[in-house]
This record gives structure tokens, C-alpha cells and sequence, in this order.
């Protein structure tokens, strides 16, 4: 149940089927010349919807900004602050609570690691004043590592590269553009810089020539199944 899609009654209705919400977050940030901005939200929204197909139940409309660090000055890259992602999500897992809603899985298409955080962080506040809920972290990353590592040609593959675009070309071939290339940043480690593109002009982070739609399907379908059994998981948590 797609919640911006349905009306009051259906919601009313769909809580009879089901307490468990999705809440996709991605990111509008720079994936190199090659994919969309919008590359990690289109992932996390499409995964929440084909599992709505699957099972009852809801997906929130989606967050579409992120905390993007490496990215920040990237064109086309609209970054916002912890403070904000934190909020911004608090209050919408708090409007849901009041709906009626009690099993919040927060899916995050964005692998950033503050912009993670940041998500994980607002859900141990939810924790503490939400007496009924339960709640999931998760990135789309995390889920699909183990069983989808044999499918990935390149080592430590990780933004716009093999996997992310092959997700693209699974899903919007007419979005992704020609002329990528392999690509790795070179930040130096544990010093903090402020000309990030110096250190990845690319914004690439593995090897998209290595992307196919047959990989992005069988992906995409990895992160669907792994994502069901969170969902089971978590409905089914009983905390000592």
C-alpha cells in the first residue's frame, strides 16, 4: 500500500492487514556522468514497492535528501544536515506511530556512512519515546552484500559503479547516459578536506562498464527477498 496513493479508508483498512511500514531514504547526489541523481532513492523506493507487491504492507512517501559528505560538491548534489535527516525522519515515524503504525523498517539506498548514522540515531531516540514500536535500520548495501557478492566482478564496488548501475539499467535503462569509466577516490585517510572533488573528480567508486540489466535484476531481486525476511523478523520480535 503505497500511502501518497491510497485514501483515508484504504488506510483505515490496510490497518486491519498490517502495522508494518517501509520508509525509504535516499539521496539526490552525484553518481557520475553516467546515472541519475536521484540513483539511490529510485533504488530504495523501487525495493519497497515490488515487496509492497509481495505482502501487506505500507510504504512511506519517500525522503528524498541525504547527508552526502564525499559527494557534497558534486554538481547537482543537494546535501542537508544531520540535524534535518534526524528530524525530518523522527517526525514522520512519529506521524505514522500516531496512524496506528507500530513496525518501521527505514531502508536506506544511500550507503553514506554519517547520513547512516544519522538514520540510526534517530531511531534509538524513537525508541525511547515510542513505547510500541519497533524499528529497523537498513541500507540496500547491507542487505544484498552476502548473497550477491558472487554476481559483482569488482572488488569493493561500492558508487555508480558495477552495481548501481546495473540497478539503473534494470530499471531505468533511459536514464543512464554513455561514457563511464572505472574509477576509485583517493582521500587522504583520517584528514578531513574541503575540496572533495580534488580528491574523486569522477564521483565513480568501482567499474561501470562492468554493469548489465541481467545483474541489476538478479540484485534487485536479492535486496527484495532480504528485505521480506527483515520484515518477518521484526514483526515477529519480542523484546526480552
Amino acid at each position: 500500500m503505497i500511502i501518497e496513493e491510497i485514501t483515508s479508508q484504504d488506510f483505515l483498512e490496510g490497518l486491519e492487514q498490517t502495522r508494518t511500514v517501509l520508509v525509504p531514504v535516499g539521496a539526490t547526489e552525484g553518481h557520475g556522468a553516467h546515472l541519475p541523481l536521484g540513483t539511490d532513492s529510485f533504488q530504495a523506493i523501487d525495493v519497497c514497492r515490488r515487496l509492497s507487491e509481495r505482502r501487506p504492507v505500507f510504504v512511506a512517501p519517500p525522503i528524498l535528501y541525504g547527508v552526502c559528505r564525499s559527494t557534497s560538491q558534486h554538481p547537482g548534489t543537494l546535501s542537508i544536515r544531520t540535524e534535518t535527516l534526524k528530524c525530518l525522519l523522527i517526525d514522520v515515524i512519529e506521524a505514522l506511530y500516531r496512524q496506528g503504525v507500530r513496525n518501521f523498517v527505514v531502508l536506506s539506498g544511500h550507503a553514506g556512512g554519517t547520513h547512516n548514522a544519522t538514520l540510526l540515531d534517530a531511531g534509538e531516540c524513537l525508541l525511547g519515546i515510542l513505547p510500541e514500536a519497533k524499528i529497523a535500520v537498513v541500507t540496500e548495501y547491507d542487505l544484498a552484500a552476502g548473497e550477491g557478492k558472487g554476481l559483482i566482478e569488482t572488488a569493493g564496488d561500492s558508487h555508480a559503479g558495477e552495481i548501481e548501475a546495473s540497478r539503473m539499467l534494470a530499471t531505468r535503462p533511459h536514464l543512464v547516459k554513455e561514457g563511464a569509466q572505472e574509477d576509485y577516490p583517493c582521500f587522504p585517510k583520517h584528514i578531513l578536506v574541503r575540496n572533495k572533488q580534488h580528491y574523486w573528480p569522477s564521483g565513480v567508486w568501482g567499474d561501470p562498464t562492468k554493469a548489465s540489466s541481467e545483474k541489476g535484476e538478479q540484485i534487485e531481486a536479492i535486496v527484495v527477498n532480504a528485505l521480506n525476511r527483515l520484515v518477518t523478523e521484526l514483526e515477529n520480535f519480542v523484546e526480552p
